[in-house]
């Protein structure tokens, strides 16, 4: 690790597997106006290439959008643990029956009535192209003492936060 808490390579791709810790998270796409949309996804698994995946259906305005602009966003949020990651990347429409047999779950049958045999479900493969994350650099606690120290001297706190940047 350097001298400014920054992480790359190796250390940094096993830091951000934390994705498949987080079960939710925020995916931003562009809408036929160039607005920003986000909306809460599930995802079912980082794989060893580190594309993330997610169950959605074909006839779905996130759909539309991602096959008009396969420019993506995602932003994970770990509130308890206070980790952070940003991914910016491209996504398709997989329909792959084995793949989703793979990441399929009973938890996913409020959405898809049928299960797997629903009419227009699909798979959204996002594959990160920057990844950034932050988390404690020194645990939870040594953290908010920092933080707690900052705000009654009045100073910026020190080596608060881990942060890590991947590029592929």
């Amino acid at each position: 690790m350097s001298e400014n808490n920054e992480l790359t390579g190796p250390e940094a791709a096993a830091r951000v597997k934390v994705v498949e810790d987080i079960d939710f998270t925020m995916l931003t796409t562009a809408d036929a106006d160039g607005h920003l949309v986000s909306r809460p996804m599930s995802t079912r698994e980082m794989d060893e290439n580190g594309d993330i995946w997610f169950f959605t259906s074909d006839d779905t305005k996130k759909v539309d959008e991602v096959e008009a602009d396969h420019d993506v966003g995602l932003s994970y949020l770990d509130a308890k643990g206070m980790r952070f990651v940003s991914v910016a990347g491209t996504a398709r429409v997989v329909h792959d029956r084995a793949k989703m047999e793979q990441l399929y779950t009973s938890s996913l049958d409020i959405w898809f009535e049928d299960g797997l045999d629903t009419p227009g479900i699909a798979l959204l493969k996002v594959t990160p192209r920057e990844t950034e994350f932050w988390e404690p650099a020194h645990g939870k606690l040594v953290m908010a003492a920092g933080m707690l120290k900052a705000l009654v001297t009045r100073d910026t706190p020190d080596d608060t936060m881990r942060h890590g940047k991947i590029s592929r």
